[in-house]
């Protein structure tokens, strides 16, 4: 991410035509969900959604490991990332204003980690109640900064909290299914179905 930043910083629109809005949807522009992920507001942005991606990542691939494993994290991640733009734009519809970074998916990625059990890395299921407090702390920590981008004299501040929510649910749904199709079975693995294991 911070590499793709310093060629962005090199574009003569900083990067702007790639870049999503919500009045790309109603003018039949699609390709903006993809390409804002590849773009950022500054160094901070990007560097803080590469370490976000690094730290949620990690165990993500410690399970889905192999070429196959590594396809199925990429689209996790680029799916996350555009499904929180679609959000986005749906909640902001015709709004004209840029958004730019991969935070979507990288909390489609931190949707994802809150469901693999520290240690085992084994699938919880969503009605988990590690699942349902950490996804509450989340969304909670999540508001309260989108919240904070709102308040009067924060200047550049405003943060796509609603893309953030999307992505984070992207993941916590869909790493059920990748898991299943596509878990590392490697010994030091617990693959064991027990009683409660999600079905989704």
């Amino acid at each position: 991410m911070p590499i793709l930043y310093a060629f962005q910083v090199r574009l003569a629109d900083g990067g702007l035509g790639w870049a999503f809005s919500p009045a790309d949807l109603a003018q039949g522009r699609w390709t903006g969900l993809f390409t804002s992920m590849l773009l950022h507001a500054g160094w901070m942005h990007a560097i803080m959604n590469a370490v976000g991606a690094l730290a949620f990542g990690a165990p993500i691939l410690r399970r889905l490991e192999g070429l196959r494993g590594a396809g199925a994290f990429l689209c996790l991640y680029i799916v996350s990332g555009m499904l929180a733009a679609l959000g986005y734009g749906l909640v902001h519809w015709g709004a004209s204003d840029a958004l730019v970074g991969a935070s979507g998916g990288v909390f489609g990625l931190i949707g994802a980690a809150m469901r693999l059990e520290i240690g085992s890395g084994r699938l919880m299921p969503l009605t988990d109640r590690r699942v349902i407090q950490s996804s509450a702390g989340w969304m909670a920590a999540n508001l309260v900064i989108g919240l904070i981008g709102l308040a009067p004299g924060v200047s550049g501040g405003r943060i796509a909290w609603e893309a953030h929510a999307f992505g984070y649910v992207v993941g916590l749904l869909a790493i059920g299914p990748l898991i299943r199709w596509f878990a590392n079975t490697k010994p030091g693995f617990d693959s064991t179905p027990r009683l409660g294991d999600p079905v989704d």
